[in-house]
């Protein structure tokens, strides 16, 4: 079955800096947009950023400045470089694959930016 198991998140200081990676198993890799997502309690999910299969990457507009997506077919492993962290961006951060028709989600993984 699918799964995406992400990596990464935890407790870090305001002006710190994380990596979150996301493996992927189960799919197509190649073939699927990747992506990162967050989630504030009872708000929708927004996009951090995405990349496509071709490499092209896009960036929700909070984060495009500090923030950098990679993919790594040969291992199907997502990652996002997260710099210059706020406590604003304290959210469960959600990886995402997919494809017209079809979508998977990650089980999430908490980021804590302290002050």
């Amino acid at each position: 079955q699918v799964q995406l198991v992400e990596s990464g998140g935890g407790l870090v200081q305001s002006g710190g800096s994380l990596r979150l990676s996301c493996a992927a198993s189960g799919l197509t890799f190649n073939k699927f947009f990747m992506g990162w997502y967050r989630q504030y309690p009872g708000k929708a999910r927004e996009l951090v950023a995405s990349i496509s299969p071709e490499g092209e990457t896009n960036y929700g507009d909070s984060t495009k400045a500090r923030v950098t997506i990679s993919r790594d077919d040969a291992l199907n492993t997502v990652h996002v470089q997260m710099n210059s962290l706020k406590p604003e961006d304290t959210a469960v951060y959600y990886c995402n694959a997919a494809r017209p028709g079809l979508y998977y989600w990650g089980q999430g993984t908490q980021v804590t930016v302290s002050s």
